[in-house]
């Protein structure tokens, strides 16, 4: 068994609904549970900026599965979802993103971890803090002392 970290968003149809429902399609993944997750958190959106607020969150996994039958499974949650991708940063019903599994590097056509980016965006570092606060992030430090150092302006919690 394997730990890894998974980011989900949403932004139309009921983000908060999508993103527990979606929660709960995590955790019905054969040879995985979900060990925690975060609060939700509302965030403005980063990239294409002309579309509504997003809801995020991070979830802790304990999973059986190798990194890319994770990334094919949660690919398959996002179609069941209605996920579809017109355009980079496009609104979307659900996203799902392995952030990171275990302490594997990946760096194929198919697969990037950690995910490159994870380390430079509130919306994942926030979330990500609040579950694994002392967890390190590659060779940027642990996750609550990058989440420190970028601007949170646009990310709050919700109650």
């Amino acid at each position: 068994m394997s730990l890894a970290y998974v980011a989900l968003g949403s932004n139309l149809e009921q983000p908060a609904e999508q993103i527990r429902a979606a929660l709960a399609a995590l955790a019905a993944l054969a040879g995985t549970s979900v060990l925690a997750h975060s609060s939700l958190y509302l965030t403005t959106p980063v990239g294409y900026l002309d579309q509504p607020d997003f809801i995020n969150a991070v979830a802790q996994l304990e999973t059986g599965l190798s990194p890319h039958a994770l990334l094919e499974a949660l690919m398959q949650i996002e179609a069941g979802f209605g996920r579809e991708r017109s355009f980079r940063n496009a609104p979307r019903v659900l996203d799902l993103d392995i952030l990171l599994y275990q302490d594997t590097v990946l760096d194929d056509p198919q697969l990037l971890l950690p995910h490159p980016r994870m380390h430079q965006r509130a919306f994942v570092m926030v979330p990500l803090a609040e579950i694994a606060p002392d967890l390190p992030v590659g060779e940027y430090g642990q996750a609550a002392a990058i989440a420190a150092t970028l601007d949170c302006s646009g990310v709050r919690k919700l109650v």
